[in-house]
Parts: C-alpha cells; sequence; structure tokens
C-alpha cells in the first residue's frame, strides 16, 4: 500500500489522466455524450429520430474509444511530462475522432461520392474544443490533487514529529532520577525514548507491522507508568487478527497518548484505558476507550487537532474505505477505527 501511494505521489509531476474504465467513470462518460448529443441535435439541422441515431451512435464511438485508449495509455502520458503528455492526449482523441468520422462518413455515403472533408473538419474542430475543456479540467483536477496532498503531507508530517515537549521533559527527569537509583531501569528507558524519537522522524506515510506499533505504545506507556504509577493500568485485548496485518506508522501512539492525558492524568485514582485490535474479515478493527474526567467532559482543541490529522492520514492511504469515529459513550470516551487489510506480503 505505501508503494502504491508513493507512486499516485511520485506521478503527480506528470499528465495524469483520471481512472476512465470504471462504472462510475464510464456511466458519467456516457450521460455526458448523450447530453452533448442532444445539444448538437439542437444546434442545428433538422431533429428526426434517424439524426439523432446517427449522432449518438458517432458521439458515443468517439466518447468510449477515446476513454478506452487514454486507460491502456494512461501510465505512459503521466511519465511523458505535463505539456507532451496534454499535447499526446489531445491527439489521440483527435485521430480516434477522424478515424470514426471518415469510417462512419464511408458507410452511410454512397459508393464513389467523395469524402465529406468539410463535415469532418467540423466534427474534428467539435471534438478539438470539447477535448480540451475536459483536458483542462483533468488539469485543474490534477493541481487540486497536488495541493491537497501537499496539505496532507504536511499534516502527516508534523503528526509524526510531534512529541509532546512535557512528555520529553518528564521522560528524562525520570531518566535522572533512576540513574543512581535503578540504572537497568534508565537504560531500558533511554531505549524506549530513542524508538519513539526515531519512529517520529519516520518518512510520512510508511506502514509498519501492527506488530511494531503496539510494541511502541507499549514503550510508550511504559515510560508514562513510571510516571503515573498504578494511576495507569492498561487493558490490552487482541482477538483473532493475521500477525502481518499492517498500519500506518504513530496512529495508535496518538490515541494512548490522548487517553493519558485527557482520561487517565486528571484522574487522583487514575483509571484503565482499553485497547482492543480484531479483524473483521478483511478488515482491521482498533478500540480505544478511557474514562472521562468531570472536569474534562470535552475534549480539548489539541485533541481534537490529532484526531483529525490521524483521519487525514487514514483518508490519504484508504480513501473511502476507512472509517474513524470517535465520541463520548455513558462514562467513557471511545476513539474507533478501521481499514483495509494490509499485510507484509502486500508490499511495504
Amino acid at each position: 500500500m505505501t508503494a502504491e501511494y508513493n507512486n499516485t505521489r511520485n506521478s503527480l509531476s506528470g499528465f495524469v489522466i483520471p481512472e476512465l474504465c470504471n462504472v462510475t467513470a464510464l456511466s458519467i462518460l456516457i450521460l455526458v455524450a448523450q447530453l452533448l448529443t442532444l445539444v448538437l441535435l439542437f444546434a442545428g439541422g433538422p431533429v428526426t429520430w434517424a439524426r439523432l441515431a446517427l449522432m449518438s451512435l458517432f458521439v458515443h464511438w468517439v466518447a468510449l474509444m477515446s476513454a478506452g485508449l487514454l486507460c491502456l495509455t494512461r501510465n505512459r502520458l503521466a511519465q511523458m511530462g505535463l505539456v507532451v503528455g496534454a499535447l499526446s492526449a489531445f491527439a489521440l482523441i483527435m485521430v480516434v475522432t477522424m478515424v470514426v468520422g471518415i469510417t462512419a462518413d464511408r458507410l452511410l455515403a454512397a459508393p464513389y461520392v467523395p469524402i465529406d472533408w468539410k463535415q469532418l473538419t467540423a466534427q474534428l474542430v467539435i471534438s478539438g474544443i470539447i477535448t480540451g475543456l475536459a483536458l483542462r479540467y483533468f488539469y485543474v483536477q490534477q493541481q487540486l490533487r497536488v495541493q491537497e496532498q501537499s496539505e496532507l503531507q504536511a499534516r502527516i508530517q508534523a503528526l509524526q514529529s510531534r512529541i509532546r515537549p512535557h512528555f520529553l521533559f518528564n521522560s528524562m527527569n525520570i531518566i535522572a532520577s533512576l540513574i543512581a537509583t535503578d540504572p537497568e531501569t534508565a537504560e531500558v528507558v533511554v531505549e524506549d525514548l530513542s524508538e519513539l524519537f526515531r519512529a517520529s522522524l519516520n518518512e510520512a506515510g510508511n506502514q509498519v507491522s501492527l506488530a511494531d506499533e503496539v510494541d511502541l505504545c507499549k514503550r510508550y506507556a511504559g515510560i508514562e507508568k513510571l510516571r503515573l504509577g498504578d494511576r495507569l493500568n492498561i487493558e490490552w485485548q487482541y482477538e483473532t487478527i493475521d500477525r502481518r496485518a499492517r498500519i500506518p506508522l504513530l496512529t495508535l501512539q496518538p490515541l494512548l497518548e490522548n487517553a493519558i492525558y485527557h482520561g487517565i492524568q486528571p484522574l487522583p485514582d487514575g483509571g484503565t484505558i482499553g485497547v482492543r485490535l480484531w479483524q473483521e474479515d478483511d478488515r482491521v478493527c482498533v478500540l480505544v476507550d478511557n474514562p472521562i474526567p468531570q472536569a474534562n467532559a470535552r475534549r480539548s482543541e489539541g485533541n481534537q487537532m490529532a484526531l483529525n490529522n490521524i483521519r487525514g492520514r487514514l483518508n490519504v492511504l484508504y480513501g473511502a474505505d476507512a472509517e474513524f469515529n470517535y465520541g463520548r459513550i455513558d462514562d467513557r470516551y471511545e476513539v474507533s477505527l478501521s481499514y483495509p487489510l494490509v499485510s507484509d506480503r502486500d508490499g511495504s
């Protein structure tokens, strides 16, 4: 999945033709072609069923053949660069229009009647104008995608590189206090802290095995456990799940961090955080819940920002296939997410 994501991001530097060979795109294409047929029909000439049928057949042949060829060549066009790719796509559609136009002229004309070049030129002009508008629309959509990807990448990087300053200071104080009394534990804390920083500096968009992400969370929880003591309890529940399942890096850790800072830390007696991971068919599901202090019934703005960033990361990698929900249920705050299963063998 990460390789696919990186390929998509890199392809944005060229001229990218949208995927036109799926049911949704073809349905829209056929609808637009029919609307264009009606416009051309009423624009001039006699309005007859025969003329409507012939014009509709011509427009749909041009549209569908052009869509099919663009689907076959979209990867090659994306490698050509913006100008060359756009001109190549334009020339390809013009060739299709000419071939269909000449074929239609020869099938309908009487024997030995020369080609009606005037009509063919008019067809090419109309096709050129519509093609130019369509390619311009694709270009604008591509630029919007580039901007959206850049903004989401910045948000992803901000989330991954974000380690709370007071957590760092608390960790350093814990290390300093343990050096004299328990140097082995101090060494473990240093190793755990280094792993957290290494993860925060990793490339945005990377995915790791679910086991590695859980291990990172346990390292983080171990450091917080030294600070909060018996006030912090975490119940891990592992149900049937593929051990090769992968997850976007630093997805669970911010959820656990929010649960500790907004749920456990304000409670004098602490509480228990529940972390449940399971698999439903081909989807990975995660649920994190924590108690809600009475004085902190509403989440802080910073926490909402972290949740929105995680939602953005899931949307970048999985689109509409990802689900992310959070809110208060009774006296606990729950955050749930699910996304398509991607195992180690699917690529990294």
